[in-house]
């Protein structure tokens, strides 16, 4: 009997010590990234910088004295895995917001995962369309963005175009959710600039040869070309246009060209090619004054001494991302409906991508002033005239 009782005694002593034992002291944040796939390029220096950041917010002692506990997840360029994985993040991993995916079509994918489960997003991919509903003509209240929109790089294009004095353009642009979205803001915003396309080319996200396509528009005889797409064709595009002695055509990149290893695969097809990009790309370059030079020579190094090579424009959109949600959680803690009213309202955040401003209206916060309009010369990044 005495036994028994001790033994009841010992049990209920564990229970209860359990019970006023703290729970674990991290914030639980998710991410999805293309790591593998197609999209390998944008979705490897994500996760690399994603992890770099966290494991430097915990070095220093946490949020509030909380550690950061970052769940990553490779949608392997797949969207239907991609939707699998937002919702184990939500569901079963308990995240209290989630960064990217990497893509825009992934991201536009996942958007009523988000909205239906009121948890922040902050996606890092372009197109507007991710925080745009084009029911309301308002932003979805839980998804966010850290890339400049593909608006705002059509823009910046076009101004340095006047600058040129190049009036008369053809556009040629991938069929993917990436190239579309930018070619609509291309014919959309042309008449804006006084722009006048003479051609519009497209192709297909696996073609290896556009010849065909850019022997077109050397027949209409522009004064520039715009490619957008990512990945490989943007290369390919490139040394075809290179190929066909068509340097005395202006060509113009979007902002998806924002990796200098796209210049090395080019090998030296890139020189003279315009291109915006954001202050990260160019740390060295800015003046001493600039309001980014701080942190994109930070993490410029912090990431070069990580892992000993360069990094990309991809990279800073998680960058971007990690940062803001983490000044989220140190403002109002893990409760996900005050990140999401703390987010719509930041205002002044400093980072690889520009200052953002965020608004109940404007759920990138960026200007066209966030690009640096950029050209490839003696193979690498330079500042354009």
């Amino acid at each position: 009997m005495v036994k028994k009782v001790a033994m009841v005694f010992l049990v209920c002593l564990a229970i209860c010590g359990w019970a006023i034992q703290p729970a674990l002291a991290e914030y639980t944040v998710g991410a999805i990234f293309s790591v593998t796939g197609g999209a390998s390029f944008l979705g490897d220096p994500e996760k690399k910088t994603a992890e770099m950041v966290v494991e430097k917010i915990n070095k220093a002692g946490g949020i509030n004295g909380q550690q950061v506990k970052l769940i990553v997840y490779d949608d392997e360029s797949d969207a239907t895995k991609c939707n699998l994985l937002a919702k184990k993040l939500i569901t079963q991993d308990k995240a209290v917001a989630v960064i990217g995916p990497s893509v825009s079509g992934l991201s536009l994918a996942v958007v009523p995962v988000f909205e239906k489960e009121q948890t922040p997003l902050i996606s890092c991919a372009a197109s507007y369309k991710i925080v745009h509903d084009e029911k309301t003509g308002k932003p979805y209240p839980w998804i966010f963005k850290t890339p400049q929109s593909d608006s705002l790089a059509v823009e910046a294009i076009y101004t340095q175009m006047q600058k040129m004095g190049i009036s008369k353009i053809a556009i040629i642009s991938v069929t993917e959710a990436f190239g579309a979205s930018g070619r609509e803001e291309l014919l959309r915003l042309a008449p804006t600039y006084k722009i006048e396309i003479v051609a519009d080319e497209k192709y297909g996200p696996k073609d290896t040869d556009m010849m065909a396509q850019l022997t077109k528009i050397k027949g209409f005889a522009p004064q520039a070309i715009i490619n957008w797409s990512v990945g490989p064709s943007q290369v390919t595009v490139v040394r075809n246009w290179r190929d066909l002695g068509m340097e005395k055509i202006t060509f113009f990149q979007s902002h998806g060209f924002g990796s200098r290893k796209n210049i090395e695969l080019a090998a030296g097809a890139a020189e003279g090619v315009f291109c915006p990009l954001g202050a990260c790309n160019i740390a060295e370059l800015l003046p001493a004054d600039h309001p980014q030079k701080q942190v994109t020579m930070e993490y410029m190094n912090d990431y070069k001494a990580k892992y000993n090579e360069p990094l990309s424009s991809f990279g800073g959109h998680a960058w971007d991302a990690m940062n803001l949600l983490a000044d989220a959680l140190k403002a109002v803690g893990p409760d996900k409906a005050k990140i999401r009213a703390y987010l719509e309202t930041k205002k002044g955040f400093v980072g690889q991508h520009g200052v953002f401003n965020f608004s109940a209206d404007d759920h990138n916060g960026l200007t066209k002033e966030a690009f640096q309009m950029v050209v490839v010369k003696g193979k690498d990044w330079a500042l354009a005239n």
